[in-house]
């Protein structure tokens, strides 16, 4: 189960749903509020967004559910598995983010906090600036324009006030940490080597009961966009495993 990051549809794991489709079972979606999904004023939060993915995941009657998250996506599955446990998992891929601390970040990052206010309100004044930049920050290879313009346009689908409300739900409204002690699967961390919040995932990672973290070099945030042969592998690694264990 492929869960995209903040403002992206299932599009975004096309290289992985291509890859693996002949293999697995895999599934991804356009989250509430998100892609061609419903847009809605409430509820965009991880907690939400957990409940909607337990309800997805019952309604199509899996078992032995590896769960992938990106960025967003990380605070969505920590919030899952704070809500509804591991029973349903054979393991879990974190990618390129941190859990996150919620409110209390705010005192002991406030440099990274005051940047990500910053973001807000220049998403608020400038969005299809910001979807634009942003784009470019954490996708390092070149895109085909057409390709790089549907992912634009996928993300200004969501309104830019649920886009705001969704980041600050995601960075500052929960602690999720305590998540991770209760996240009794096999876990793979998979960074950016140049991720600004890598040692915040090595030490993510070392809380983890059964987790390592794997790095990706020459790559920005979304490292199964730009390096998608290499997650490909470490992913498929990890599956293995699973089907070892």
């Amino acid at each position: 189960m492929l869960v995209p990051g903040w403002g992206m549809s299932a599009e975004i794991w096309r290289e992985q749903i291509a890859a693996f489709r002949g293999q697995r079972r895999v599934v991804s979606f356009d989250p509430r509020s998100q892609g061609d999904s419903s847009k809605v004023t409430e509820g965009n939060t991880p907690e939400a967004r957990a409940r909607d993915l337990h309800a997805l995941l019952a309604a199509l009657g899996l078992e032995r559910i590896v769960l992938v998250g990106w960025s967003q996506g990380v605070q969505d599955v920590a919030a899952y598995v704070e809500q509804f446990g591991t029973a349903a998992l054979a393991g879990v891929v974190l990618v390129d983010a941190p859990v996150s601390a919620g409110a209390q970040s705010v005192q002991a990052r406030p440099q990274a906090a005051a940047q990500e206010l910053e973001r807000l309100a220049i998403y608020g004044a400038h969005p299809q600036a910001y979807a634009r930049g942003m784009l470019r920050a954490i996708i390092r290879r070149p895109l085909p324009q057409p390709e790089f313009d549907r992912l634009v346009a996928s993300l200004l689908k969501t309104p830019t006030s649920i886009g705001q409300a969704m980041l600050l739900a995601d960075l500052f409204g929960v602690d999720r940490t305590p998540a991770l002690a209760k996240l009794d699967r096999p876990t793979l961390v998979i960074a950016a080597a140049s991720s600004p919040e890598l040692e915040a995932q090595k030490a993510m990672a070392a809380k983890l009961p059964h987790g390592r973290i794997e790095t990706i070099e020459d790559a920005g945030h979304a490292v199964f966009v730009d390096q998608p042969q290499r997650f490909n592998a470490m992913l498929a690694r990890f599956l293995a495993e699973l089907g070892e264990a």
